[in-house]
């Protein structure tokens, strides 16, 4: 199995689509950079690359704009073979403190081999059924859990594989997005469903970033929440999201960069 090497890696991966996992990406990676960390970003998403094209946007505001913003190393993986994922891998690891690595919203191979490779493997989810079927099962009744989904034995197989090789620990963090108008019994019943599974298959639950126009508004420019004297006047709707972004963070619970290991390469799959 390839050596995970350092930089700290966090990988963001959910098989369903439109949980936000690529504006939460950029959003850790933006945050990290500010606080001096050396963040690179992998892009595994060839088709959508959401999160290239939001960094290529960010890059040409500041060409544009001359403005210092702070700016993590970026590539796609545009070649489907082990190679090439290696060689991007490798390159954009070095001297790196963070690695952060977005996903398919797919059934992917890079995807899982970037999650068998993580240190941080952070799964977004919607607060619904629809999303929580994904990694768990219900009664339809008593909303109890009843099994794991075919998802959560596929990281409970990547924790094994990964503490067998090399006897590291994957960090599985839900991330619980929280939507403006969402009924208040639906959301109770999904914490509850939440809080069964998690004793089950061992992932911690923290809460992420709300559902709110201004990070679509943002896109275009590359901008964060991170870049507030970019906005001029900042309205509520700002401040709770900073405030959402801080919590979100904070419940990563992320190494301080000044503690990591200079970084390694990974080795060649054998």
């Amino acid at each position: 199995m390839p050596d995970a090497g350092k930089p700290h890696v966090i990988v963001f991966a959910n098989e369903k689509g439109g949980t936000g996992k690529s504006t939460t990406a950029v959003h850790v990676a933006i945050a990290l950079a500010a606080k001096g960390a050396r963040v690179s970003v992998f892009d595994l998403d060839q088709r959508q690359r959401t999160v290239g094209r939001y960094l290529d946007n960010r890059a040409e505001t500041v060409r544009r704009s001359g403005t210092a913003l702070p700016m993590p190393r970026h590539a796609t993986h545009a070649a489907q073979s082990d190679d090439a994922f290696e060689e991007t891998w490798n390159d954009l690891s070095a001297d790196a403190d963070f690695l952060i690595v977005d996903t398919p919203g797919r059934d992917d191979p890079f995807a899982r081999t970037a999650a068998m490779l993580a240190n941080t493997l952070v799964t977004p989810m919607n607060d619904s059924f629809v999303d929580f079927d994904l990694i768990g099962q219900v009664d339809p009744e008593t909303y109890k859990v009843t099994r794991p989904s075919f998802y959560s034995e596929l990281i409970w197989d990547a924790r094994k594989t990964r503490a067998r090789a090399d006897g590291a620990t994957i960090d599985w963090v839900v991330l619980r997005n929280r939507l403006q108008h969402i009924e208040a019994r639906n959301m109770r019943r999904v914490s509850d469903a939440l809080g069964q599974l998690a004793k089950r298959v061992g992932f911690r639950i923290i809460p992420g970033l709300g559902e709110r126009v201004i990070y679509r508004e943002m896109f275009p420019a590359g901008l964060t929440m991170i870049d507030s004297r970019e906005f001029g006047a900042m309205g509520l709707g700002h401040v709770a999201a900073r405030q959402e972004l801080r919590e979100m963070m904070s419940g990563l619970q992320l190494p301080d960069p000044a503690a990591l290991p200079v970084s390694a390469p990974l080795a060649a799959t054998a």
